[in-house]
C-alpha cells in the first residue's frame, strides 16, 4: 500500500465550466486529482507532496491540506441515495462529503465487499472504476455547471415543445402524488403495490396510452411494470422514446408492511410520469412513446432489468433515449438544481437535457457519468443511452426508506421545473426526423 497525502480546494472556474464532464490540468503532474462538483481532492505520495503544494500556489489554490497520511488502497467514492451508505456504516470515514456523492477512508476488504451488494442503496467504487472513460490521473466525479452564463443566448424556445412544456401543472402533478402516498405502503409484493398499478394504469388509459403489464418475480413473490405506449407516425423501424420512474417504496426500518409513503424515493417521479404522459397526450410523435413505471427498484431493480432482458436486440437498437426519474422533490441545495447522471453513451441525452432545462427552466446544473443506484443502470449495462434525472446532490433527503417521505416534504417548484426539462426533451426527441435522431 503507498501512503499518500491529501488536499481538497475550491475548483477553479476553468473546471467547472458550462457543457463540460472533463476536469482541465491538475496543479502538478505528479498529483492525482477528483472533482467533486466546485471542490477538488488532490493526492499523492510524500515525495510529491512538495511539487504539488509550489503548483497549487503558483496556480492560485487554496489547499486545505488534511493531516497526516492515509494508504491510497482506503479511498474509495461512494454514490447513495439519500443518506442510505452514511446511515448503515456511520463509523466509516467521510473526507468529502456532496450528498449522494462522497470521498470515504474505508477497510479495502469491506469495500469489496459492499461493491458486491445487489441492492441499490448505495454503490461503492475504486479510483480507478471512478469515470472510466478518464484518461491520465484526472477524474470527475460529478461537475458542477452552476447557472449557465450562456443561459442569456441560448436559443429560443420552440412554441411546439413550449406547448406542451407550459401544461405540467403543481395542481395535477400534486393530486396523483398525493393519490399514490396515500397508500399504506408501495412494496413490491404488497396488494398495495398493486393498487398503486391501478392508479397510474387508469390515468395513463384516459389519456389515450395503450397499457399492459408486465410481470415480474422476486423472491418467489410476483410484482408488475406497468407499461404504456403510443406508435408513432414515422416509417419503420422507428426509433422509441422512453420514460421512466419507479413505483415501488421501501421503509428500510420497518418491514414489509411498515407505512412507506415514498413521496420522494420515487411517488414524486411515479407521478412525474403521468404528468408528463398528460402533458404529450397529443404530441404529433413521429418515433413511439413509452411510459414505464417499475417494479422493484427498491429490492434490487427488478422491474428495470427484467424488461431489459425481455428486449430483443433489435428492439434494443431501437431505442433512443430513456429518461428516468428518480427522487425528484427535494429540494437540497441553495438554488433548484437537477443531477444528470448517466456514461459516456449517454453524452449527447446529458447535452440536449442541459440545453433543454437552459432554455425552458431555471435550473442549475449538475452532471456525471458515473451511473448507479437507479433504473437507468441495466439500460446502460446493455448499451442502450438512458440518463438519471434527480434532485441535485450537494445535500442529500435523509428521510427516504422511512415512514417520514411524506407528502408534506416535496418541493413542488423544483419537481416542476425537473419536469418542464423533461418535457422539454422528449418532446423534441420525439417530434425529429428519423434522418436526424
Amino acid at each position: 500500500m503507498a501512503p499518500v497525502r491529501l488536499a481538497i480546494c475550491v475548483a477553479p472556474p476553468s473546471r467547472i465550466a458550462p457543457r463540460s464532464a472533463r476536469s482541465a490540468t491538475t496543479a502538478s503532474g505528479g498529483a492525482s486529482s477528483l472533482q467533486f462538483g466546485d471542490q477538488l481532492v488532490y493526492f499523492g505520495t510524500e515525495p510529491e507532496w512538495a511539487i504539488i503544494a509550489r503548483s497549487a500556489d503558483t496556480a492560485g489554490l487554496q489547499l486545505r491540506e488534511r493531516p497526516g497520511s492515509l494508504e491510497s488502497e482506503r479511498l474509495h467514492v461512494v454514490i447513495q441515495k439519500g443518506r442510505l451508505f452514511q446511515r448503515e456504516h456511520p463509523s466509516v470515514s467521510v473526507l468529502v462529503d456532496k450528498g449522494r456523492y462522497l470521498l470515504v477512508d474505508i477497510d479495502p476488504v469491506l469495500a469489496r465487499r459492499l461493491a458486491k451488494r445487489k441492492d441499490p442503496c448505495f454503490t461503492v467504487l475504486a479510483l480507478e472504476a471512478v469515470d472510466p472513460t478518464a484518461r491520465g490521473k484526472d477524474r470527475v466525479v460529478f461537475t458542477s455547471h452552476d447557472l449557465d452564463p450562456d443561459r442569456a443566448t441560448a436559443r429560443a424556445p420552440h412554441p411546439m415543445v413550449s406547448m406542451h412544456v407550459d401544461r405540467i401543472s403543481r395542481t395535477t402533478f400534486e393530486s396523483d402524488l398525493a393519490e399514490l402516498v396515500a397508500l399504506p405502503t408501495r412494496f413490491s409484493t404488497s396488494a398495495h403495490y398493486q393498487k398503486a398499478c391501478d392508479i397510474v394504469e387508469r390515468k395513463l388509459v384516459s389519456f389515450g396510452y395503450a397499457t399492459s403489464r408486465q410481470m415480474i418475480g422476486i423472491g418467489g413473490s410476483q410484482s408488475a411494470n406497468v407499461v404504456a405506449r403510443r406508435a408513432g407516425t414515422g416509417p419503420a423501424p422507428r426509433r422509441e422514446v422512453l420514460v421512466t420512474a419507479h413505483l415501488d417504496s421501501i421503509n428500510l426500518e420497518g418491514s414489509a408492511t411498515s407505512p412507506a409513503p415514498g413521496a420522494d424515493d420515487d411517488g414524486s417521479g411515479s407521478a412525474g410520469v403521468i404528468e408528463i404522459a398528460r402533458a404529450l397526450r397529443d404530441v404529433a410523435n413521429v418515433h413511439d412513446l413509452v411510459f414505464i413505471h417499475f417494479g422493484g427498484e427498491e429490492q434490487g431493480l427488478f422491474g428495470s432489468k427484467h424488461f431489459v432482458r425481455s428486449l430483443s436486440a433489435s428492439q434494443r437498437s431501437r431505442v433512443h433515449s430513456v429518461v428516468n426519474m428518480d427522487m425528484i422533490g427535494t429540494l437540497n441545495t441553495p438554488v433548484p438544481t437537477v443531477l444528470l447522471e448517466g456514461r459516456a453513451i449517454s453524452q449527447s441525452m446529458l447535452d440536449s437535457l442541459a440545453d433543454a432545462a437552459s432554455r425552458y427552466t431555471g435550473l442549475a446544473l449538475e452532471t456525471s457519468v458515473n451511473a448507479a443506484n437507479s433504473d437507468h443502470v441495466p439500460f446502460l449495462d446493455k448499451g442502450i443511452p438512458a440518463v438519471l434525472t434527480i434532485e441535485g446532490a450537494d445535500s442529500s433527503n435523509d428521510e427516504i426508506h422511512t415512514s417520514r417521505d411524506t407528502l408534506d416534504r416535496i418541493n413542488f417548484a423544483l419537481a416542476l421545473e425537473i419536469l418542464r426539462m423533461n418535457t422539454a426533451f422528449v418532446a423534441e426527441a420525439l417530434t425529429t426526423n428519423p434522418t436526424e435522431v
